[in-house]
């Protein structure tokens, strides 16, 4: 088997999700076999194969990892803002991506952003989930989960803001789950507490409860500007909590054109209206259930270990 190295650029104990996917894959690998090291930077130590996640970000370990190995196998993951954001601008990101035998994207969407020659070469991998919790709701009310660390690009308040348009809703409650990632989020999030009894935002969570407070929610919000493929998509897939998703390309990705619960970027009161529809019709409810359970087997651990294995082996094979 092979000695891979992952390289990703969020370090060692941050609540990161690219840590987070970085140390999944290399979980599954090592089950197939592989000896596999996780670095922030690429550290000159010779290995078989170099999987970067981020394009532009990693630039430098992928680069010096092909200057030293010319006909090293090469894979590069586009993560999110690489994705949506540094592409366009970055020339270090679209050189990382013409060096890479593979390119991973997380959701199906990314595809069409990207280049021909590009696209030939690159692999989907969804994110995968495992929770060992069952979904359990409270009675009595109807409770919203909010998941993400609160920053720009998570547009972190919109669920809060949505509440000012349900004020004859009593029996609505909105948990937020994050570590505010700026002292302005913060303010934001104590402002909006203040603002309505509704709201609670809980700060960062472990894992683990985050998962239990999604299983304990009648619905999951996701409205993300910018979003390479969420995991929390996976999670509450899995777990069987419907999902509101704001219609852009990264939830578009992960939960089909045809998924019946988006509403427009920015739009609170458009996010407003599918929330009282959800409370007052249990059909709605119960379609969101089936078009997301419909998706759930893209996001299991084996079709993801499966996707991630199928990319190792092309790359080596190509530099075979």
């Amino acid at each position: 088997m092979a000695q891979l190295s992952i390289v990703t650029p969020a370090r060692a104990g941050t609540r990161n999700g690219n840590r987070h996917t970085a140390q999944r894959w290399a979980g599954f690998l090592r089950t197939l076999g592989h000896r596999v090291s996780v670095m922030v930077e690429w550290n000159g130590k010779p290995c078989d194969l170099l999987l970067a996640l981020h394009a532009r970000r990693s630039h430098a370990s992928i680069l010096d990892y092909r200057t030293h190995h010319p006909a090293g196998p090469l894979v590069v993951t586009l993560t999110g803002t690489d994705l949506y954001q540094d592409l366009p601008a970055s020339r270090e990101a679209r050189q990382s991506l013409q060096l890479a035998d593979r390119v991973i994207v997380l959701q199906e969407d990314a595809l069409r952003l990207l280049h021909p020659a590009i696209r030939e070469k690159t692999r989907i991998v969804y994110q995968s989930a495992n929770p060992s919790v069952r979904r359990a709701p409270p009675r009595g009310r109807f409770r919203l989960a909010v998941v993400g660390h609160l920053r720009v690009e998570k547009d972190p308040f919109r669920t809060a803001k949505a509440l000012a348009f349900l004020q004859e809703k009593g029996n609505l409650e909105v948990i937020q789950i994050g570590d505010a990632l700026s002292p302005l989020m913060k303010l934001e999030a104590q402002k909006h507490m203040r603002r309505d009894a509704r709201y609670r935002w809980l700060g960062g969570r472990t894992h683990a409860q985050t998962l239990g407070w999604i299983a304990r929610s009648h619905l999951l919000v996701v409205s993300s500007v910018m979003e390479g493929g969420a995991n929390v998509i996976s999670e509450a897939a899995r777990i069987g909590t419907p999902v509101l998703a704001s219609r852009m390309s990264g939830n578009l990705g992960m939960l089909g054109r045809n998924y019946p619960g988006y509403f427009r970027l920015f739009d609170e009161q458009a996010l407003s209206r599918l929330i009282g529809k959800l409370i007052e019709e249990i059909k709605y409810l119960q379609m969101l259930k089936r078009a997301l359970a419909a998706r759930r087997h893209l996001f299991a651990p084996a079709a993801e270990r499966a996707a991630l294995a199928r990319v190792v082996r092309e790359a080596l094979g190509r530099r075979a």
